[in-house]
């Protein structure tokens, strides 16, 4: 699919893709012979999982993080616990100002 279509089945916006592909968030896509970029369901879901983390406030290097460990699931954890016991603990903290 090409990138207008994936930022629409995303809800996103096309320079949104192109910036996180440029922060390496997504994986660069094949480009078709005529230069366009060729995304795939996979770019979709990688999109929709960068989209989630940061509707929960965490920071693009946290993102990164955890986008980092999707790739390499056979690495320690122990970073990925810290960040994620960090992130709830922010989200328990914005509950109780509220």
């Amino acid at each position: 699919m090409r990138i207008g279509k994936l930022a629409q089945r995303s809800d996103c916006d096309t320079e949104t893709v192109r910036f996180y592909e440029r922060e390496k968030l997504i994986e660069a896509p094949p480009r078709e012979a005529n230069g366009y970029r060729s995304y795939s369901d996979a770019h979709l879901v990688q999109l929709n999982f960068i989209r989630h983390c940061r509707s929960l406030g965490m920071s693009l290097p946290e993102v990164r993080i955890l986008r980092s460990f999707q790739a390499n699931p056979e690495l320690a954890c122990d970073q990925i616990n810290l960040l994620i016991d960090g992130q709830s603990e922010r989200i328990h903290l914005q509950v109780e100002s509220l």
